[in-house]
């Protein structure tokens, strides 16, 4: 029987969904943590966030990401947490961390479809988000 699942605040979502683009081809890259962490340093959505909670949050989405139906209850504490005004933000951040090692591998562009689904974001806005993130991350 699973453990009842923590509460999100918005900014643990976006953490959990960032960790959980990382994590979804199996190896988390050196590249990808330190965009995580350099985003919470740094955007002002972050600016009250306690970053000491990231790896509870990241210990959250590895426990989920073993269980079965671990996803959809990953997307399910997020649809509670996050505001949907904050859902165009989640999927730049986790483009973002997707961009971040300069390698997309299928299973990171199948969660950022999934997530963009989820998130209910335009095709539209997604692909400018997309090409935003692709912009800052390449390589000379």
């Amino acid at each position: 029987m699973r453990a009842p699942l923590p509460l999100l605040t918005s900014q643990d979502s976006l953490v959990a969904l960032m960790i959980a683009v990382s994590a979804a081809d199996s190896e988390i890259r050196t590249a990808e943590l330190v965009a995580i962490q350099a985003l919470v340093n740094h955007l002002p959505i972050f600016a009250d966030y306690d970053a000491d909670r990231i790896k509870t949050v990241a210990q959250t989405v590895f426990d989920l990401f073993e269980e079965e139906d671990g996803l959809d209850a990953l997307f399910g504490l997020i649809r509670d947490s996050l505001p949907e005004r904050l859902h165009e933000t989640a999927y730049a951040l986790a483009c973002d961390v997707a961009a971040a090692d300069g390698l997309l591998a299928q299973p990171e562009l199948r969660l950022l479809e999934e997530i963009r689904h989820e998130l209910q974001v335009d095709r539209l806005h997604a692909a400018a988000i997309e090409r935003g993130a692709r912009a800052r991350h390449m390589r000379v």
